[in-house]
Order: structure tokens, then sequence, then C-alpha cells
């Protein structure tokens, strides 16, 4: 059995006054009023000597156990919950927590707008600053992790739309807007990043067109960085099988768009370099929004392009989405299909190429030929020129030595009157004392021989006798 007791009269609970229940302590079938997890708690107390005494709201039932003796008190309405009185003051921190729970719980991520004001960027990392329009002003923290979101540190006056969530910082008991996105009006943010990042780029010299590299023309090995999943790399297979079956393709997955992609992508260049197994490098995706393709704008993913060692192709987004990436590889292509399709040349265009070339050999060497038939009569004529001049020359020469010959010839002295004697055995006697009187020796005239003996023998006198 149980015992009611109808509680004294008072002044009405507010109907959303937090209850002074315990769960076990709603009668079966009741309905338990909404609570603080904060504030709802069961005031018990023990009376000196007594058994254990209960204070409840005006109003309100309590079930009690038939065996306990306990007595029902009245309680002042000003303890009906936490700090109604200054009995049940609570804490300032229970207070500004509270709040924090409320206003935290009764606010879904928002979108904010507004004017910049008070920007100070803290040596943590952290972004303090207000948000304010002709009527009001909010205080405003963007935290370190939550700023890779956002592509660039606003300016001072800047308008800007905010999404966050509204709450209080219970230290301060300050209401405040924790951001988590933030977009200037336009595309302030996105164009001042980039801005920002291609002069850091331009000064160090790598938007110069002097460094960009010629494409292999005929490649056989290719890499494309891009997601495994994407269209863009569908479009790309279908290009290659149509202009060039033959043609090698090594997949490199990697994110395309993310907080990840900028890291995957890096990774992914690193290793193509690493590999060097490859000629040409396409690096892309299909079409998005500029947060999607914002990636390829990251300042580490351009370098890391720059720094390839492979002959590069971008080609993100559409024809009019244009990067940064795009800004330093060797070759911008509008779409990743068009990339395709500058790697390599049709099959028609390699025919093309090769009877091209074939007529430029052909009339190459006709033309070598010509030129060596012109050379080769040129020699000739040359050669019987000098041939005869030589003829000539030497023909001269030879007359002169013939005519030297025939003057110190024996046989034109002989033919002059003179004559040489011989002996028998055919020497040639050229002074007196070689003869002997009655020796027969010969006489050699220029028409022939005469048989002659000595009779007698008259030596000519000699100078100085």
């Amino acid at each position: 059995m149980t015992r009611r007791r109808t509680p004294p009269s008072g002044p009405p609970v507010p109907r959303d006054a937090p209850s002074l229940f315990d769960e076990h302590d709603v009668p079966a079938g009741a309905a338990r009023p909404r609570a603080s997890s904060t504030a709802s708690r069961v005031a018990r107390s023990r009376a000196p000597g007594g058994p254990p005494a209960v204070q409840v709201a005006p109003g309100a039932v309590v079930a009690l156990p038939v065996e306990a003796s306990a007595e029902v008190q009245p309680v002042d309405p000003g303890d009906a919950y936490p700090g109604g009185s200054p009995r049940s003051a609570i804490a300032v921190s229970t207070l500004t927590q509270t709040a924090k729970d409320i206003v935290e719980g009764a606010f879904p991520p928002v979108w904010v707008r507004g004017e910049i004001s008070d920007f100070k960027a803290h040596r943590n990392g952290h972004w303090y600053f207000c948000l304010r329009d002709d009527q009001s002003q909010l205080r405003c923290v963007v935290w370190s992790r939550d700023q890779r979101s956002i592509p660039a540190m606003p300016d001072e006056g800047m308008q800007v739309a905010a999404l966050g969530q509204l709450g209080v910082y219970a230290a301060r008991g300050e209401m405040q807007f924790t951001i988590r996105r933030l977009e200037a009006e336009g595309d302030g943010l996105w164009r001042k990043a980039l801005e920002q990042t291609r002069l850091r780029l331009a000064a160090d010299g790598l938007l110069s067109p002097e460094r960009k590299r010629p494409l292999p023309r005929y490649p056989r090995r290719i890499a494309m960085i891009t997601s495994a999943s994407g269209a863009a790399l569908r479009d790309v297979i279908a290009v290659l099988r149509r202009r060039s079956p033959g043609v090698e393709l090594f997949v490199v997955h990697a994110a395309v768009q993310g907080e990840q992609a900028p890291l995957e992508l890096c990774a992914a260049l690193d290793q193509v370099a690493r590999w060097g197994g490859v000629e040409l490098l396409i690096i892309g995706r299909g079409g998005g929004s500029r947060e999607d393709l914002w990636a390829f704008n990251d300042e580490r993913v351009a370098r890391a392009v720059a720094a390839s060692t492979v002959p590069t192709i971008s080609a993100v987004g559409h024809e009019v989405d244009i990067t940064l990436c795009d800004l330093v590889a060797d070759l911008r292509a509008p779409t990743p299909s068009a990339a395709a399709e500058s790697a390599v040349p049709s099959q028609r265009e390699v025919a093309r190429a090769l009877g091209d070339t074939r007529r430029r050999l052909e009339g190459a060497i006709a033309g070598r030929v010509l030129d060596a038939r012109s050379a080769a009569r040129r020699l000739s004529q040359a050669l019987a020129s000098t041939t005869a001049a030589q003829v000539d020359s030497r023909r001269a020469t030879a007359g002169a030595l013939v005519g030297r010959l025939q003057a110190l010839s024996p046989l034109a002295t002989l033919a002059r009157g003179y004559a040489v004697p011989r002996d028998e055995a055919g020497r040639t006697l050229g002074s007196v004392d070689a003869f002997k009187v009655g020796m027969p020796f010969a006489l050699r005239l220029a028409d022939g021989e005469v048989e002659a003996a000595v009779v007698a023998l008259r030596p000519a006198a000699r100078a100085g006798e």
C-alpha cells in the first residue's frame, strides 16, 4: 500500500522548471518533467535523530513506501530549482557551462554574414576577430585545425560569410562563434590565396616559359596520376586505345579532392620520379567546383609538378579551369581527353608522318645521287685536265732530258767526226800509253768500226817539258 498526501498549496511551479525527481520517484504513467542535466537533482536531507525527510515542490506527487515513516515537508518555492534563492545559489562556472549547453544545443551550425574587424592572428595559430554589421557584433574564433579549409587569411574590413557554431566561452561567460568555413564575397579569399601562391612560384622562376620541356613525340610508356575511379581516367584510356593502342599506361592512384589530396598527389609524383620508367606524365582530374579543384592550386603540389623529372601534362577540370599545376607543367591541356591526344599521335598521323619522312628520304637520296654524279663529272674533267697538263709538262721535261742526254752521248760525239779506239777485249784506249807498235785495235766510228794496227807511236809533248 502507498500513502498519498496532497502537498501544501503554494505558487505554481513553472512548466519548464527543472525536475527534482530521480527516475524511480516518478509515479507510474506520469510524464517526467523536462530537466537540465546540470540542474536536475533531488534535494534530500535527514532530520537529526529522525527518519529521512523529502523536500518536494508544491503541487508535486511523491510515492513513499508503506514501511517508511518519512514525513513530507513543504519547501520554500525559491528552492524549487537551483539558484531560486540565496540558499540554492549556483556557481558562476555552473551557470556559464549551463548557458553553453543550452546555446549550443539550441543552435545548429549556421552561416553568418558580416564584416571582419579587429582581426588578430595569435602566435598559437588561432584567429580571433569580430563579425559585425551596422547594429551588432559577434566575437569569433577560427582554431588552427580548421584553417586548412580556408584558402587564405581574411583581411580587415572584408565582407564574409562564415559557417560555425554559436556557443559560450564558459571561462569568461562570453558568447562566441566558432568558425569552420569562411568565404568572402565573390571569390575574394580564393583569389587572394591563388595570387599569393602564384607570386611565390614566379619569384622562384617556376612559371618561366624557358624552363618548359618539349614532350616526347612517340612515347611508349605514360604514367597518369588521378583517381582510379574517376571519369578522367576512363576518358584517357579511351583516347589512347583509339589513337595509339601500343602505348602502355601506368595509373598512380591519388585523391584529387579533399584535405588529403595534396599529400597524396605529392606522394604520387615522388613515386613516379623514383621509378623513372616512364617517358611522359599526365596529372589531372575531371571537372568540379572551385573547392573540388583546389588541391591542384596547393603550393606543395605545384612545386612537386615543377620538380618532376618526367615531362608533364596538366589536365585539370574543363577548359575554363586554370590551376597552378597548369602554369608550372610543361604543357597545359584543357581536359584529360585533350591531354591524351597531346600525349600520343594517332595512327593516321603516324602514317602521314612516315609518308612524309619517306618522301623526304627519297628526295634526299636522289639529291645526293645527283650531287655525287655532278661531283664525279667535275672530278673527271678536272682529272683529265690535270692529267693532260702533267703529261705535257713531263713530255717537255723528257724532251729536255733527251736533248741533254743526246748532247752528252758518245754517239753524238762520233757523229761530229770523232772515233773511239778499242782493243780486242773491247776496252776503250784513251791514251798513247795503251798502244803498242803492231798492236791491233778497232776504231769505233759513227757508222761502224775499222780494224787497224799500230804502225808508230808519237806521244804529244807534255806541258813543262
